[in-house]
Formats: structure tokens, C-alpha cells, sequence
């Protein structure tokens, strides 16, 4: 297994506009570049070629974090403060983990967290690490925040095949339950969902009653998008070291789409969503790709381009 290398960004931005008009949501902060979680199907793979990285293992193997991050941020929230623009609402985590492994040492995530507290913004974050319980101190004092955990399978075989760096699926599950027990909103990702493998009645049946359990009462399953080649290759190659005898129905599925066919998806929506009403839970609205609340009316701010930051030194730890 090759060491990993973090390596500092000097970023000039932190809180960067969201262009899609799909997203529910008009701004983002990323503070890491890659994740050391290692997801197969992380649809944020293909972003490490952006920096002239390679989309496989180096996605979880080099990492960047964004120099003086909180700093850069504060002067941002300042100037938009000035011109009585500042936004109400920011998604913390729509390209890589806020609270990977790096984040216990550097503290990135937290003091985003707390200048947006300074200035009054809400955040909400996605994240597969109970690590978020760190910051419950400032996200219970910042109303309109939430936790998006994203779990998509309690298989103890199945996570740790394609997501083998992160925390426990019910580790997870008890950061919902107390994140709710604090008064933090926390909804469930069932993210994504993998065909023949967690979409079975048994799993997902499984998943729905810890999640009632666990006080969670808003759900969001979402199937596996495998949205770039660089993506689809890396979690074929998995794939095909872990369950080769799936690689050619996964084969038939994908190979027309990124997205899978509606007369694979119709059946098990429509089930997973029986359950989900028998067990009390309803599905948050708003689609797939959602990291914030829906129905937000987006503010008209001009688009800026993807994150403006540059490596500078190579530092390992």
C-alpha cells in the first residue's frame, strides 16, 4: 500500500459559486481535494485530473488541503458582507469528505464552520464521518444548519469493499441519532445504491428499521451514477476483484448511460419506498444530487469558476 502525501493548496477562494442549475444550493466549500475514504463509486475521482492526478487510487493516496482556509474564508464573507451579499445558506462537502481522516489534525472544516458562524450563514454538510460530532458546539448554534450521513449499506462485506477507508456504517447511524438528540436536523443518504448487491429487500429493509431506530425521519435513496470514465473504470476494477461473477449485468446496466435504466430502478424505488412509509420515514424532497434543503429559491449571484487554488509543497505527515 503506497504511503499517502497531503500536500497544501494556496487558495485564493474558499467559498466557491455553484454554477449547475440542478443544485439546491448557490455556493460550496470543499476544503480537501481527494478523500482518503477511497470510495469506489466517489463521483469526485474524476476531479483529481484538474489538478494532473490520476483518478484511481491516488484520488484516496494524495490529498490536498486548502491553506489558511478560514482565513481566505473570513475575507471572503467580509467583502460580501460589504456589498450586503452574503449568502444565507452554504453546502459544505459536495466534492469530497469535510471530515475525512485529515480533518482530526487540521481542523479545516471546523474554522469554516466558524467563520460562517461569525457572519450568520447556515452550512449544512455531507458526510460519511461521525468525526462531524466535533463541531456539534458551533452547528447547534447555527440555525438552518444540518448533517446529510451518507450510509448505503450496514453489510459489513459490502462496505468495506467499496468504501474501505471509512468509518462504520453504524457508527454513522449513532452520529444520526445524536446529532438529532442535540436538536441538529440529520437526514440519511442511502447512497449510493448498488445494483444486486444493497438494493436487495433484505438490506435495504435492514437499513430503513436502524435508521427509524435511530430517530432519523427523513431518507434520501439514491441509485449508483457512475457519471465519468474515469469513475466507471476505477469501480469496475473493484468490481471486478470483489464480485467478478457481477461485471457483466453491471456490463448491461451501464453501458448505454452513466445512469441506470428505469426498468431496473422502477421496481426497487417503488419498494424501498413501501418501506420507508412502514417504518415511518419520508423521502426528503428534492433529487439525488441533494446536499441542502429543497425548494430554496437561488439567489442570482454570477457564476464563478471551480475552485481557484494551486499546489504549492509536498509535506508528509
Amino acid at each position: 500500500m503506497r504511503q499517502t502525501v497531503y500536500e497544501p493548496m494556496a487558495a485564493k477562494t474558499v467559498l466557491n459559486a455553484v454554477k449547475a442549475p440542478s443544485m439546491p444550493f448557490d455556493w460550496s466549500i470543499n476544503p480537501y481535494r481527494g478523500c482518503q475514504h477511497g470510495c469506489s463509486f466517489c463521483y469526485a475521482r474524476s476531479t483529481h485530473a484538474y489538478l494532473g492526478e490520476s483518478a484511481d487510487d491516488a484520488f484516496q493516496r494524495h490529498i490536498f488541503w486548502k491553506e489558511d482556509a478560514s482565513a481566505v474564508l473570513r475575507a471572503q464573507l467580509k467583502r460580501m458582507a460589504r456589498s450586503g451579499r452574503l449568502p444565507s445558506y452554504v453546502a459544505i462537502g459536495t466534492a469530497t469528505d469535510p471530515y475525512q481522516q485529515l480533518e482530526g489534525k487540521m481542523k479545516l472544516t471546523r474554522g469554516c464552520l466558524e467563520a460562517l458562524a461569525e457572519f450568520g450563514v447556515a452550512a449544512s454538510i455531507t458526510t460519511r464521518s461521525p468525526l462531524v460530532l466535533r463541531d456539534l458546539d458551533l452547528l447547534s448554534r447555527m440555525p438552518g444548519s444540518s448533517v446529510n450521513l451518507s450510509i448505503h449499506s450496514l453489510d459489513a462485506d459490502i462496505w468495506r469493499t467499496f468504501e474501505p477507508a471509512s468509518p462504520s456504517p453504524r457508527l454513522r447511524l449513532d452520529c444520526a441519532r445524536r446529532l438529532l438528540e442535540a436538536g441538529v436536523p440529520a437526514t440519511v443518504f442511502m447512497a449510493p445504491i448498488l445494483p444486486y448487491l444493497t438494493d436487495t429487500p433484505e438490506l435495504t429493509e435492514e437499513l430503513i428499521s436502524e435508521c427509524a431506530q435511530a430517530g432519523v425521519r427523513e431518507l434520501m435513496p439514491s441509485y449508483l451514477r457512475l457519471e465519468t470514465p474515469e469513475v466507471k473504470s476505477w469501480f469496475f476494477s473493484v468490481l471486478a476483484k470483489s464480485h467478478p461473477h457481477l461485471t457483466e449485468r453491471y456490463g448491461r446496466l451501464f453501458w448505454r448511460s452513466s445512469r441506470l435504466p428505469d426498468s431496473y430502478t422502477r421496481p426497487a424505488k417503488a419498494r424501498i419506498a413501501e418501506q420507508m412509509a412502514r417504518h415511518g420515514l419520508a423521502r426528503q424532497a428534492g433529487g439525488p444530487s441533494l446536499y441542502g434543503p429543497p425548494s430554496r429559491p437561488k439567489a442570482k449571484e454570477p457564476a464563478a469558476a471551480c475552485d481557484d487554488a494551486a499546489p504549492v509543497q509536498l509535506t508528509l505527515f
